[in-house]
């Protein structure tokens, strides 16, 4: 039996890219040295991770006033970090609260003393569309504007960026990070853990323009852009493995076409699910069209029992980690990058049998 995995991270990799790892584990570039155990210092891991910092800006497009950034801690270590780094000039945000994690990110900042001015939430809506602020919004009263391109949670998806005026916008692309193309001079700031689309757990993608990047006091080092430019990402010890194997689903990504042949891979692997619950009699997505995610779809029956029962024979097939989030309930497809249209066509043929015995 092929088993998919529809876990909304860590999640699937390319089976090119395990595959390859197995084989390079005991001796990497024939060094003799395994990757879990070479020196961060060495001309083998500078070539690793200057090689995958140029990667990510092959892919992106990135502009030459913008660096490029590995951290450990997350997005959730990001909420902090960002912050503490950008918002020294009126200590004040603007959120649009779109789902749990752009809340969490607006609780973290509020925990470290800064104003946070939530301008437009979707909460009362159970977060099913998207929220948008029409008013002009001024970098006279704000540091930044954050917004959450893909909610994992709720399945919703900007798939054009709000207005924002003259304000600097940050982005969460945790959930969509290189799964459909954005344009990165529209940000200040790109921020996402690898864990769904790019590698397993444990590195933090981070994207910023140079003129954000200042000395700023009284913040952990650790969370420090100012000094991890210094020092190409390597203030302290990285998390080498793991950097090596984004680096590798990079590779990937660009033998698979880049960016705009995924996201063409990506819309036909979520038309074929969404297809499917639209026409279903038992199944259904209750997001806003618009708004739909291109990689969490979630979905139920509206019977509790039932879901169980759908959970339960999806993984009797072979079609793992559908389970929603405990918030949300009922089954959620994480179709990230990896995921093969082949996995999205047996959910769909499981889902049809289950909806015609029920």
């Amino acid at each position: 039996m092929t088993i998919y995995n529809f876990a909304a991270g860590p999640a699937t990799l390319p089976d090119s890219v395990i595959k390859q790892i197995q084989d390079e584990l005991p001796s990497i570039n024939g060094s003799g040295m395994s990757i879990m155990e070479i020196s961060h210092r060495s001309a083998l891991f500078d070539n690793i991770i200057n090689t995958a910092e140029q990667d990510v800006r092959d892919l992106m497009h990135v502009p030459e006033n913008y660096h490029v950034l590995f951290f450990q801690g997350g997005g959730t270590g990001q909420f902090a970090a960002i912050p503490m780094n950008l918002a020294t000039n009126h200590k004040r945000i603007a959120l649009l609260d779109s789902g749990h994690w752009a809340s969490r990110a607006g609780d973290e900042a509020t925990n470290l003393g800064y104003q946070v001015d939530v301008l437009a939430s979707t909460k009362d809506q159970h977060y099913q569309e998207l929220p948008h602020y029409d008013e002009p919004i001024s970098s006279n009263q704000y540091d930044y504007l954050h917004i959450t391109t893909n909610n994992t949670i709720e399945g919703t998806a900007y798939h054009k960026i709000p207005q924002h005026g003259d304000v600097t916008l940050v982005g969460d692309l945790s959930s969509n990070f290189m799964a459909e193309e954005y344009n990165v001079k529209d940000f200040g700031l790109i921020f996402g853990g690898v864990q769904k689309n790019l590698g397993p757990a444990g590195v933090t993608l981070v994207i910023v323009r140079d003129d954000l990047v200042k000395p700023v006091k009284h913040i952990p080092s650790i969370l420090n852009y100012n000094l991890f430019v210094k020092k190409n990402s390597m203030f302290n010890t990285p998390p080498v493995f793991n950097i090596y194997a984004t680096g590798l689903v990079l590779k990937w990504l660009k033998d698979q076409g880049g960016i705009a042949e995924i996201e063409k891979r990506n819309k036909q692997k979520a038309s074929l699910l969404y297809d499917f619950l639209d026409d279903s009699k038992l199944f259904a997505n209750h997001i806003k069209e618009s708004d739909r995610s291109l990689t969490n779809i979630p979905f139920t029956t509206g019977d509790e029992d039932l879901d169980k029962q759908a959970i339960q024979a999806t993984a009797e097939a072979g079609l793992m980690n559908l389970k929603g989030h405990r918030s949300v309930g009922g089954l959620r497809a994480s179709l990230y990058n990896a995921m093969p249209l082949e996995g999205v066509q047996a959910l769909v043929d499981c889902l049809h049998n289950f909806e015609k015995q029920h």
